[in-house]
């Protein structure tokens, strides 16, 4: 057999011949042709997106190819303050040092085994998270919409295991103006006929009540099908929406009085957004369930995570539901790296201080242009009065061209949330581009 290999190998050329078991390969004529390739400008890259890409998505005009911390930089090598985050994927910063490391040590030893096998660093992780939430098990899976859906099907798998709810008639709460993806799902559950206009029909026993309305929830968790009440405790896509003081608390009374799980959507507001580990933290309450992803990577992998205890997690039993990548040990090791930063670095301390400062300072501004401040910690959103002169576009447009990224959501209102590593001089420095951007109107 041995004999039989070495005749093998020599008869494949020297140049091939390398690419066997050394990690290498030879260089390709189209990677040649790539390394002397004229760069694209903006307005090229633009064009080949809209080209060849689905027109799902209207990107601000700026096309980046780097970041830093804090910083992106575009194609033409000019820096910017991100002051989107990714919708707050990219909490500890692009391209953290700590998560790479993690992300590059396992991609070189094992990516995928699916959850056919064991792998060394599932449990692991599930051990580090479940220890720093508090709850019995964690379900990984990849995308925040996954996770959504993970908690969707835990909350009827628990209506008619344990609350006794007759087959098929479970019903889900969710607030009006909520955002959780794109799903069938969860277009099931939008208001906003954007997300949900032209691919119905939607999922059944989906229903709604107004947002902060503490009267209507326990007026429609009074129904005994009700398995679950799913909510963000800070409407994010929405336009950062904070509810009153006390509206988590309530939540928390009126699910446990009528036997009715809580779902607390904490993708884009948890992992010390808000200020917080979790949004819920604000007001000390636990729910039944919760949803992370976003920063669950630090904006580097598609992670996600559904947190509940025993009495809800294991009523799913195996094949009922799973994801090939979900759980798989990149995933793990840049999860568990991207909570060390957030511990580590104290986000969530940085994030109340900077938050505060910030809202400070977005409240001096002329109340004729912008109308409204709101948010918590390094989640806020500004509301900009449409004249025939401006609009949230433009001011964004204009935020660019001072150097600052940021994006209109629903029109009128703008989000600003940059990384949570954001130091006080830089955010000065950020309030000062927002300050003169808003002046020159």
């Amino acid at each position: 057999m041995k004999g039989m290999f070495l005749q093998l190998s020599r008869a494949i050329p020297p140049a091939l011949r390398c690419g066997i078991h050394s990690g290498t390969r030879p260089v390709s004529t189209a990677a040649s042709k790539k390394r002397v390739e004229r760069l694209l400008t903006s307005e090229e890259i633009y064009a080949r997106e809209g080209k060849h890409g689905a027109h799902n998505y209207h990107p601000l005009p700026v096309a980046l190819e780097r970041g830093e911390g804090i910083y992106v930089w575009d194609v033409g090598g000019n820096r910017y303050f991100d002051f989107l985050s990714a919708y707050s994927a990219v909490n500890q910063g692009h391209c953290h040092p700590k998560i790479i490391a993690a992300l590059t040590s396992q991609a070189s030893k094992l990516t995928l085994t699916s959850r056919a096998f064991y792998n060394d660093v599932l449990g692991a992780y599930a051990e580090y998270i479940t220890n720093m939430f508090g709850y019995d098990k964690v379900l990984p899976m990849n995308t925040g919409v996954e996770g959504g859906e993970t908690a969707c099907k835990l909350a009827r798998k628990w209506a008619y295991n344990v609350k006794g709810i007759p087959k098929n008639k479970a019903k889900i709460i969710f607030a009006e103006g909520n955002f959780w993806g794109r799903t069938m799902a969860a277009i099931s559950s939008s208001t906003d006929p954007s997300s949900y206009e032209g691919f119905g029909p939607y999922m059944p026993g989906f229903e709604l009540v107004p947002f902060n309305d503490i009267p209507a929830l326990e007026k429609a968790l009074q129904d005994q099908n009700v398995a679950a009440f799913m909510v963000e405790p800070i409407q994010g896509e929405a336009g950062v929406v904070v509810p009153d003081q006390g509206y988590l608390t309530k939540v928390r009374e009126l699910c446990t009085k009528y036997n009715v799980l809580w779902i607390a959507d904490e993708v884009q507001t948890g992992l010390a957004r808000t200020g917080r580990r979790l949004a819920v933290d604000h007001e000390d309450v636990r729910p039944d369930v919760v949803i992370l992803g976003k920063a669950l990577s630090g904006g580097v992998y598609p992670v996600s995570a559904v947190l509940c205890d025993d009495e809800i997690m294991l009523t799913i039993k195996p094949g009922e539901h799973g994801s090939t990548f979900g759980g798989n040990p990149v995933a793990c090791r840049v999860a568990i790296a991207a909570l060390e930063v957030m511990e580590e670095e104290k986000l969530a301390d940085n994030a109340q201080r900077m938050g505060e400062k910030l809202r400070a300072q977005l409240n001096k501004l002329p109340k004729d242009i912008v109308t409204t401040v709101r948010g918590k910690g390094l989640l806020n959103a500004v509301v900009i009065k449409e004249t025939k002169d401006y609009d949230a576009w433009r001011v964004c447009l204009r935020l660019r061209d001072n150097g600052l990224l940021a994006k209109p959501t629903h029109g009128d209102i703008i989000r600003l949330a940059p990384p949570l590593i954001i130091k006080e001089d830089e955010l000065e420095e950020c309030i000062d581009i927002i300050q003169r951007t808003i002046m020159s109107f």
